[in-house]
């Protein structure tokens, strides 16, 4: 029997309600963000997106909180395509892949956290960093 894709096999309104508002929510962001950098050609990382507002958003904030979105888009997905079994890692607790992410997530801050407060150089190096942790996590955890 030949492998169908997702799509063929009913699940285009999975697709159209959980991915289509995702990829509309980026356009969004950087529609405002080119909006925000005014006539300049260069898009301004740490302009306001929304001067005045009650929150200092930025575009590196809005696509941090865009992409876990998108993390959690594709973990739906997965959870409603692929269901599975809570698993037992080195932990000793019994975790699922919304619980990994979650640690991952909590681990990731507090790197984050430490890398500025030790001064430890660059933050994308701590970014390199929390892609290895959260990669042991996923696979160990």
């Amino acid at each position: 029997m030949a492998a169908t894709s997702p799509v063929s096999r009913g699940h285009k309104g999975l697709f159209a309600g959980l991915v289509l508002p995702w990829l509309a929510a980026g356009i969004f962001i950087l529609v405002v963000a080119m909006g925000a950098s005014g006539e300049n050609s260069a898009i301004a990382w740490t302009d306001s997106l929304a001067p005045g507002g009650w929150m200092a958003w930025v575009l590196p904030t809005a696509l941090f909180f865009w992409l876990v979105a998108g993390v959690l888009v594709t973990l739906s997905i997965l959870a409603i395509r692929y269901p599975e079994t809570p698993r037992r890692g080195m932990l000793g607790i019994e975790t699922t892949r919304g619980d990994r992410l979650f640690i991952a997530l909590l681990a990731s801050g507090f790197i984050n956290l430490a890398w500025l407060g030790l001064a430890f150089g660059p933050q994308w190096i701590a970014l390199i960093v929390c892609l290895v942790v959260a990669a042991g996590i996923f696979r160990f955890v």
